[in-house]
């Protein structure tokens, strides 16, 4: 029964591995992968020698901190808020209504964003800002408001998929300990406190290191479609993923590629050691008190 899963588990996971040797490598298809020159590390100079290199890693590492901090924390409040829901079929409704965001293709909402957001006929700049008696704003010129923008698109987009490991998680908890707190005149917010979170703690921590694990990738469609890969915005929408793909469209080099796609699971992975690590030390401090 073992069999299929190890084959998909080898063919997708460990096959690919020999693949790494491509950032280490001049491509030239008519040699062959294999057959290629050798040229070490010149294929990562084209992340490391740039004037871009800070601000691209400074990029995708702070918004994908945010995104994950703000991601769990509206998850984990989105599945308590439906877990108080009495009506199965309500709940049943705002799950739906929830989670239709994350099924939405990301070139739609990049396309919603602009209608909310267009210079000539976007919502706030027809409705909103006339209203207040504020000039319009050139949203697609102006960097400073788009950490704000993508987060909020982010959490928007993810957060009602996100919350469903959680909301499984507090539908598992046994009813008992509410019924003990109640008895004891615990508040609502008391249980949550003292119950609800302690007990899913460990699901959060589990995707927090998922989510440190990848803290170097970033959702290619959300800076780059989003932003309508405006020229202006360069300076808070540019991320490691965006910056290789537009060399790519440039120089159309695929060692470069495969160079920055190593680099990210290497530091990723380290991510992920050095975090689990601290979580580790933490339980076993807790531990002993």
């Amino acid at each position: 029964m073992l069999l299929p899963g190890l084959a998909y588990l080898a063919i997708n996971n460990y096959m690919p591995l020999f693949g790494l040797s491509i950032a280490f490598k001049d491509i030239n298809f008519r040699k062959g992968l294999w057959h290629s020159d050798w040229i070490g590390f010149q294929n990562f100079e084209y992340l490391f020698k740039t004037s871009d290199a800070w601000l691209i890693t400074r990029n995708t590492l702070l918004y994908n901190a945010v995104f994950i901090v703000l991601g769990l924390a509206v998850a984990v409040a989105i599945a308590i808020l439906l877990n108080e829901i009495r009506s199965r079929i309500a709940s049943r409704l705002y799950q739906s209504v929830i989670i239709l965001p994350y099924l939405i293709s990301i070139i739609l909402v990049s396309y919603l964003v602009y209608a909310v957001l267009s210079i000539d006929t976007g919502f706030i700049n027809k409705t909103i800002l006339p209203a207040l008696g504020m000039e319009p704003i050139n949203w697609y010129n102006e960097p400073k408001y788009w950490p704000y923008i993508l987060t909020f698109v982010h959490l928007w987009k993810g957060a009602g998929y996100s919350c469903i490991v959680f909301l499984a998680a507090i539908i598992g908890i046994d009813p008992e300990y509410y019924e003990a707190a109640k008895l004891d005149g615990a508040s609502k917010w008391l249980q949550i406190r003292k119950i609800t979170i302690p007990m899913i703690t460990p699901v959060i921590i589990m995707l927090t290191l998922l989510g440190i694990g990848r803290i170097f990738y970033s959702d290619f469609g959300l800076f780059y479609q989003v932003p309508m890969n405006s020229g202006a915005l360069f300076s808070t929408t540019n991320v490691i993923d965006t910056y290789v793909f537009r060399g790519l469209m440039q120089l159309g080099d695929i060692g470069m590629s495969a160079a920055a796609g190593f680099y990210q699971s290497l530091v990723g992975f380290a991510l992920v050691l050095v975090s689990n690590l601290v979580v580790r030390k933490i339980n076993k401090e807790n531990a002993l008190f």
